[in-house]
């Protein structure tokens, strides 16, 4: 089947992730078949967040996929998802400077560009489909005021993007991702060398104070590995702490 026939364009939808969903509930997916939109009313973030976007300026992109990887390896899975688009992203503009913010957050010099969001169905003890969601600012070239670590490619490099070119490429090398997933080591190795503050001093919070730690790596469970100021070693799950980013609080 070629791919044109896997790829559903929509204009609107609440979510391309929540789409998806219901094409696997129905039994209607297929491996690679992929959602997109040219806005969401109700695009989905991380623990609950709403994913903003520009109608007609973003990739918003859903793929639904059947892994290769065993339950146990879900973030060597969520961590060949991340790597695959960051190194499209940095082979497109050689000036760019393109990390991923962990757990999932695609950091292109210094600002969010764009997000991540893998969501998976169980059947029983088998791990039978995951939908791959991505939403990446491309074509703006003024982002919000109230989003100011934000970015686009286009602010990034001053040039307009062809979507239809960028959401194949991106998802041919997510699907090349799957399919031949890396040995887990190698796999965490190529997430960590592209580890945005790897071997830097990073301000994190909660809900009682602030303090500054240094990234070491994540590990191969998903943790954040980090060196607080006394010399030890704490390791943080998505979601213990605040990531603050000049001062001001993200996630």
């Amino acid at each position: 089947m070629s791919s044109s026939s896997l790829l559903i364009e929509l204009d609107s939808i609440d979510s391309t992730n929540n789409y998806a969903m219901q094409l696997i509930d129905a039994d209607k997916a297929q491996h690679g078949l992929t959602i997109t939109a040219d806005s969401q009313t109700g695009g989905k973030g991380q623990r609950g967040r709403t994913w903003l976007d520009t109608p007609g300026q973003s990739l918003l992109m859903s793929i639904i996929a059947i892994p290769r990887h065993s339950l146990r390896h879900q973030f060597q899975f969520s961590a060949a998802i991340a790597v695959a688009i960051a190194n499209v992203l940095q082979n497109m503009g050689e000036d760019w400077q393109v990390h991923i913010k962990w757990p999932n957050d695609i950091i292109v010099n210094d600002k969010k560009a764009g997000g991540i969001l893998i969501e998976n169905v169980l059947r029983g003890s088998d791990w039978a489909h995951s939908v791959i969601g991505l939403g990446l600012n491309i074509n703006q070239q003024h982002l919000p005021d109230e989003v100011p670590h934000a970015t686009s490619l286009r602010i990034a490099s001053g040039s307009e993007f062809n979507k239809p070119w960028l959401r194949d490429r991106l998802r041919e090398q997510i699907l090349q991702a799957v399919e031949q997933p890396l040995p887990e080591a190698a796999q965490i190795k190529a997430y960590n060398d592209l580890l945005y503050k790897h071997g830097g001093q990073q301000l994190f919070g909660d809900a009682a104070q602030s303090w500054q730690a240094r990234i070491l790596s994540v590990t191969a469970q998903g943790l954040l590995e980090v060196q607080l100021a006394d010399g030890s070693l704490a390791h943080y799950v998505h979601g213990q702490v605040t990531w603050h980013y000049n001062q001001h609080p993200v996630i």
